[in-house]
């Protein structure tokens, strides 16, 4: 019996810590500008880790795209980067998975099946960009961010649809 309730304990004790240091969930507050600018940082490597997948297995159409995203990430980062250094943010930008991890590995897939899973490791990604970008909207806490978030927000909407679309026809 006193086996059992050690047992007991020993979960109880090793659960609790784990619910009050376990990692933020942004779910659960309003994201703040230093929030917004990692999230959309960690968005433009993944964007530009894409372009690096596709050097590797990559067709024509794929590369081209690829390339015009790590681009358009490349000027969202400049942009950010004078909002950033405006309001003093320093961003904690977690290290993110590579585009590449999220994909199907080359070695192991076909032309298609790289295709489609470009286009499929993409609307993720997008989606929580998109979420992200909403919900500081709702509550900006700087109104150069704000006006960033606008903009931003019906290019990225556009995008993932065309990425919906590509990967329902392939």
């Amino acid at each position: 019996m006193r086996v059992l309730v050690a047992i007991v304990l020993v979960f109880i004790s090793t659960a609790a810590p784990a619910d009050s240091t376990g990692e933020r969930n942004l779910g659960d507050r309003m994201p703040s500008a230093t929030d917004v600018i990692g999230g959309l940082y960690a968005f433009s490597r993944f964007q530009q880790g894409l372009l690096e997948s596709t050097d590797l297995k990559g067709n024509t159409e794929v590369k081209n795209l690829a390339a015009l995203r790590a681009e358009e990430a490349a000027k969202r980062d400049k942009a950010l980067k004078r909002i950033q250094e405006t309001i003093g943010a320093e961003p904690h930008v977690n290290k993110a998975t590579s585009a590449s991890a999220s994909l199907i590995e080359p070695e192991t897939s076909d032309g298609p099946t790289y295709v489609r899973s470009f286009y499929a490791s993409q609307i993720p990604e997008y989606d929580a960009a998109i979420n992200l970008l909403e919900r500081y909207l709702k509550a900006p806490d700087n109104a150069a961010l704000a006006a960033f978030a606008r903009e931003q927000l019906p290019m990225l909407r556009a995008q993932v649809k065309a990425a919906e679309r590509t990967m329902a026809d392939k």
